[in-house]
C-alpha cells in the first residue's frame, strides 16, 4: 500500500500552513491552541477520494505531517516574550525559523525513543489518536466505499459549515454591529467584581473538545479568582480616583490575582511531575531493552536508523549552538558566550527530554489539546531563570539580556516539547491503522518545516497589527492578550530582576494544594474530577477567554446525550467533534486575515459600519451566537443519522 507519497507531503504540507496560521492567531488571543489531525484526516480524505489509489496509509501520511500545525504553534506561548520584554521589535524570519525547526525537530527525534514504552506497550488511552484512526477507518473501508467517501465528505462539510459560522460571526464582530464581548463591573461592598464573556464561536468550539471536566474546572477556577480573590483584593486596595470600577478590578487581577494562578500552576506541575516520575522511568527502561531487536523488527515497528538519529541530532544541536552565540553577540552577555553555549546544549538536551517526556505521556492521558502544556512551561522558566541567574553574572546588574536570553533557550525547548506533546498521538493512530513508524517521523519532520516555515511571518504581522499585551509601547489599543507568553515572560522577569511577587505566588502554591487534595477526594470517591491544572488556568486566564469554553463544554454534555438517543451515536459525536474544529479555524482564519487588513489600513477597526457604541450590538451578538450555535448542532445530529 502507498504510504510515504510526495503528494500526500505537499497536501500534508498545505493544510499545515492554514492551521498553523489559524493556531497561531487563537493562541495568541485567548492562550488556547487545538490539535489539527482529525480535521487533516477528514480533508486528506475528502480530497485524496478524486485520485486514484489513495490508501489508509496515505491519508495516515498527511494528517501526521498536518499534525505539527497543531503542535508546534503552541511555541507562541514563549516565542513573543522577546517582544514583550522589549529585547525584539518584531520577528526576523530566519532566526525564528530556526527556533522552530530545530527544537521542533529536536522533539521529533526525543519520541522515538519513547514510542515503545509509551506508545506500543502501554495502556494510555490517547483519545485523539484513537479518535483519527477511526476516522481513518472509516473513510477507508473498503467493503463501503461508496459509504466511506459519503461519511468523509460529509465530515468535510461539517468542518467547512463549523468555519463559516464563525468566520460569520467574527466578521460580523468586526463590523461593530454585533459586540465581540459581553461584560459587566461592578462594586461588592468595599471591593469589586464583575464578568466577561467573549462571543466566540472559536472558544465555544474549544470547550466542546475538552470536555466537562476541564470544563468544570476551568468554572472552578474563575469562581476562585472573580468570586474570591479579586473582590477580597479589591477591598483591601484603595480605589484610585478617576479610575473606572473595570480599571480598578482588571488591574488587581492582572498584577495580583494571576500571580496566584502561577503559583497553582508550579505546584499542580509538580505534582503532575510526581505522579509520571515512575511510568516514565519503566518506560525508559523498556525501551532501552526493545532497542536491542535491530532488523528483526517488523516494518510495523521499525523506527529513523540510529546513523539517521545521529546526524539530525547532531545537526539540529549545532544550529541550536549558533543561534545562542549569534543572539549574544554584541550583547552585555558576549564575554559569557562560551558557558551561555554550554548551559544551552544541556538544558536543550536533558531538559528537553524530560519536559518532552511529561508533556508525551500527558497527552496519552487526556489528549494533546488538554495537555497543561503551559503548567510545564511555567515551571521550566522558574528553574531555568534561576540556574542562569546563579551561573551568570549580570552586566551592572542589568538582568534584560539576561532575561531574554532565557527566553529565547526556552523557546526552542519548547518547540521540543510542543512537538513531541502531538508526536505520540499521531504515533499512536498509526499503530492503529498499521503504519510505518520511520514513515511517519519523516512526515513529522516535514510537517515541523512547514509549520516554522509559516510561523514567523504571521507573528511578525499580528505584532505590528495588535501588539501583545504587556508591551512597553503599545501597538494598539486592543493587543493580543497572549496569556502564557505575559506571563513566562513576568516570571523571568521577576525571578532575575529579584521582584517577583512571591507572597501571591505563595497564596497561588497553597491554592493548587488544597485543589490537589479535592481532586484526589473526588477521585477516590469515583466522582467527577477536576484536573488541577485546569482550575489553576482558569485562575489566570482572562474571563472571557475561559467562560465560552465553559459554556462550550456544558453544551457537550448536552449534544453528547442526544446522540446517544439517535441511530448512530457515535457518528454524530464525531459531527459534533468535527463542526467544533471547523468552530475553531474559522474565527482564527479571519483573525489573522483581519491583522492583513488592519496592517494595510493603520486602523484599529478598518471593516467597522457603526460607532463602539452601537446599543443595539450586545442583543445582536448573543442572538447571532446562541441561533447558530442550535443551528449547527441540530445539523450535526441530523446528518448523522
Amino acid at each position: 500500500m502507498k504510504e510515504l507519497t510526495l503528494r500526500g507531503l505537499v497536501l500534508g504540507a498545505l493544510i499545515t500552513f492554514v492551521f498553523t496560521a489559524a493556531n497561531t492567531y487563537l493562541g495568541l488571543k485567548v492562550g488556547l491552541t487545538f490539535a489539527t489531525s482529525i480535521p487533516a484526516a477528514v480533508i486528506s480524505m475528502a480530497v485524496l477520494s478524486f485520485l486514484r489509489g489513495a490508501t489508509i496509509l496515505e491519508n495516515n501520511i498527511v494528517q501526521t505531517v498536518a499534525s505539527a500545525a497543531g503542535a508546534l504553534s503552541s511555541i507562541i506561548f514563549v516565542l513573543p516574550g522577546l517582544v514583550i520584554v522589549g529585547w525584539w521589535t518584531g520577528f526576523d524570519f530566519w532566526t525564528s525559523f530556526l527556533v522552530c525547526a530545530s527544537g521542533g525537530i529536536i522533539g521529533v527525534l526525543f519520541t522515538i525513543p519513547l514510542r515503545r514504552a509509551m506508545v506500543v506497550h502501554t495502556d494510555l488511552p490517547y483519545p485523539e489518536g484513537v479518535a483519527a484512526a477511526e476516522v481513518l477507518k472509516v473513510g477507508s473501508d473498503v467493503r463501503t466505499a461508496e459509504a466511506g467517501d459519503k461519511d468523509a465528505r460529509a465530515g468535510l462539510m461539517a468542518v467547512i459549515w463549523g468555519a463559516i459560522a464563525s468566520a460569520g460571526v467574527a466578521i460580523l464582530a468586526a463590523t461593530q454591529i454585533a459586540a465581540a464581548e459581553v461584560s459587566n463591573y461592578f462594586r461588592v461592598g468595599k471591593g469589586a467584581s464583575g464578568y466577561d464573556l467573549s462571543i466566540s464561536l472559536a472558544l465555544f468550539g474549544a470547550g466542546h473538545l475538552v470536555g466537562i471536566s476541564v470544563g468544570v474546572a476551568l468554572l472552578a477556577g474563575i469562581a476562585i479568582a472573580w468570586v474570591g480573590a479579586v473582590p477580597i483584593l479589591t477591598s483591601l486596595t484603595p480605589f484610585p480616583a478617576g479610575t473606572s470600577i473595570e480599571d480598578f478590578a482588571v488591574t488587581v487581577w492582572r498584577t495580583q490575582v494571576r500571580f496566584m494562578g502561577a503559583g497553582a500552576i508550579a505546584i499542580s506541575a509538580l505534582w503532575t511531575l510526581a505522579k509520571l516520575a515512575k511510568p516514565v522511568v519503566t518506560g525508559l527502561v523498556s525501551t532501552l531493552a526493545s532497542a536491542r531487536g535491530g532488523s528483526s523488527v517488523a516494518t510495523t515497528d521499525r523506527d529513523l536508523s540510529p546513523v539517521q538519529i545521529a546526524l539530525w541530532t547532531i545537526g539540529c544541536l549545532a544550529v541550536v549552538a549558533w543561534l545562542a552565540v549569534r543572539f549574544v553577540a554584541g550583547t552585555p552577555l558576549e564575554g559569557d558566550s562560551a558557558l551561555l553555549t554550554v548551559i544551552t546544549l544541556f538544558f536543550v538536551v536533558v531538559g528537553g527530554f524530560l519536559v518532552s517526556a511529561i508533556c508525551g505521556y500527558l497527552a496519552g492521558l487526556v489528549g494533546s489539546t488538554n495537555s497543561p502544556i503551559s503548567g510545564v512551561g511555567i515551571l521550566a522558566i522558574l528553574l531555568y531563570a534561576s540556574l542562569l541567574g546563579a551561573l551568570v553574572p549580570m552586566a551592572n546588574g542589568d538582568p534584560k539580556a539576561l532575561i531574554a536570553f532565557a527566553l529565547f533557550t526556552l523557546s526552542i525547548v519548547f518547540a521540543a516539547a510542543t512537538t513531541s506533546n502531538d508526536n505520540l498521538q499521531d504515533l499512536k493512530t498509526g499503530q492503529l491503522v498499521g503504519a510505518a513508524p520511520w514513515a511517519q517521523q519523516l512526515a513529522l519532520i516535514v510537517g515541523v518545516i512547514a509549520g516554522a516555515v509559516i510561523i514567523p511571518p504571521v507573528l511578525d504581522l499580528l505584532a505590528r497589527a495588535y501588539g501583545f499585551a504587556g508591551q512597553t509601547v503599545a501597538v494598539s489599543a486592543s493587543p493580543l492578550a497572549a496569556p502564557q507568553a505575559v506571563l513566562i515572560s513576568a516570571l523571568a522577569q521577576g525571578v532575575l530582576g529579584a521582584n517577583l511577587n512571591w507572597t501571591m505566588l505563595g497564596i497561588g502554591a497553597l491554592i493548587g494544594i488544597s485543589v490537589i487534595l479535592v481532586d484526589e477526594i473526588l477521585g477516590a470517591r469515583k466522582m467527577l474530577r477536576l484536573p488541577p491544572l485546569g482550575v489553576c488556568i482558569g485562575i489566570y486566564l482572562p474571563m472571557g477567554a475561559s467562560l465560552p469554553v465553559v459554556f462550550g463544554a456544558l453544551a457537550s454534555v448536552w449534544f453528547k446525550a442526544r446522540a446517544k438517543k439517535g441511530s448512530n451515536p457515535e457518528k454524530a459525536e464525531q459531527r459534533g467533534v468535527l463542526v467544533a474544529s471547523g468552530l475553531i479555524v474559522g474565527e482564527s482564519l479571519f483573525g489573522v486575515a483581519l491583522a492583513a487588513v488592519i496592517v494595510a489600513t493603520g486602523k484599529d477597526a478598518p471593516l467597522a459600519l457603526v460607532g463602539a457604541d452601537f446599543a443595539a450590538a450586545p442583543w445582536i451578538g448573543v442572538a447571532v451566537f446562541l441561533a447558530l450555535v442550535a443551528a449547527l448542532y441540530r445539523w450535526a445530529l441530523k446528518s448523522a443519522a
